[in-house]
């Protein structure tokens, strides 16, 4: 299993940011490249790179700003999880986009996408 995190600091208030984050059907507002997307209960289903990926939500926490899902559809995998968290950093926050997932070539295309996910967060708040 292949490992890996992103992050980046925000501008803005933590809780702000959770808002924006923290909204599991709320991931078209931010996510870059997403063609389509449709929520149906605890999974999202999202159009993007020519393919629909289909997430489940594992668990999200509001008290530590805590959000994780999984990938069950759509992409060659054997297991992923990812987890997004919010933290107060000075009179900003800092976003972790963490994730593991097999097979570990995956790994470099999972940290690419959710670095660009955080760069939209971050100029969101810019």
């Amino acid at each position: 299993m292949a490992e890996g995190a992103v992050d980046v600091r925000v501008n803005a208030d933590a809780d702000a940011v959770w808002a924006k984050v923290g909204d599991f059907g709320g991931v078209g507002d931010f996510f870059p490249g997403i063609e389509s997307f449709r929520l149906e209960g605890d999974e999202r289903v999202i159009g993007m790179f020519g393919m629909e990926i289909r997430e489940r939500l594992v668990s999200r926490d509001d008290a530590t700003r805590t959000l994780s899902y999984s990938v069950i559809d759509g992409v060659p995998l054997e297991s992923h999880t990812a987890t997004i968290t919010v933290e107060a950093d000075g009179d900003g926050s800092k976003v972790t986009w963490a994730y593991d997932v097999v097979p570990d070539e995956m790994a470099p295309i999972f940290g690419d996408t959710y670095k660009a996910a955080l760069a939209a967060v971050e100029s969101a708040f810019g």
